[in-house]
């Protein structure tokens, strides 16, 4: 079972925050795009097109896994990665005492 979905609470749902966001639940993971599509809900092709502007931001990581797969995992090293991270922690946080 997937974990609350505090990010969309605030920003609303689209599917690269869906995407985002299981990263973000996922960080210590690779994952694949069918994987991903499976746990979010959402299609192969939606999962493919809003994975590209998170590599060009370097927030994620890919590894080629023989010819047709692509390994995915959060960038750990990322100054963005890290910053984002401790957001969900604290957005957490304060959902969970109530938004107080």
């Amino acid at each position: 079972m997937q974990t609350p979905v505090f990010f969309e609470k605030i920003f609303g749902n689209t599917a690269q925050l869906t995407v985002l966001e299981y990263l973000l639940n996922n960080k210590d993971n690779d994952t694949y795009l069918s994987g991903i599509a499976a746990d979010t809900g959402l299609s192969h092709s939606t999962v493919s097109r809003v994975i590209e502007p998170l590599l060009e931001i370097d927030l994620i990581t890919e590894k080629p896994l023989g010819k047709q797969i692509r390994v995915f995992r959060l960038n750990r090293d990322s100054e963005l990665t890290k910053f984002l991270l401790k957001f969900k922690d604290d957005l957490r946080t304060i959902i969970e005492r109530g938004g107080k």
